[in-house]
């Protein structure tokens, strides 16, 4: 089985993202499985390579474990900012439309 030249690390954010950027597997993920956006568009906006996007992808599904676990550390940093009374993306967008 062929290795992917994509280097996925852990360094920044607290969860896997491509060496060199600040562009997280789960957002990749979010973006081509959840928003429904192709692998290239996703590259255009990111300003990726193709290879990276499915890197990413392939990287996702191979390591449920660690997937899931960056997925409660931010629910759980998320909560606590919620309780400390930041306000939601969505709050924030809110506020700009006023």
């Amino acid at each position: 089985m062929a290795q992917s030249s994509v280097r996925i690390v852990s360094e920044l954010h607290d969860e896997p993202h491509i060496e060199g950027r600040r562009v997280t597997v789960r957002r990749i993920r979010g973006l081509v499985e959840g928003a429904g956006k192709s692998a290239e568009e996703v590259a255009t906006q990111l300003d990726l390579d193709v290879a990276d996007v499915y890197g990413a992808l392939e990287y996702y599904h191979s390591h449920p474990e660690e997937m899931a676990a960056a997925e409660r550390r931010r629910a759980k940093r998320e909560a606590t900012a919620r309780e400390s009374g930041a306000a939601s993306i969505t709050e924030l967008t809110r506020e700009d439309d006023a």
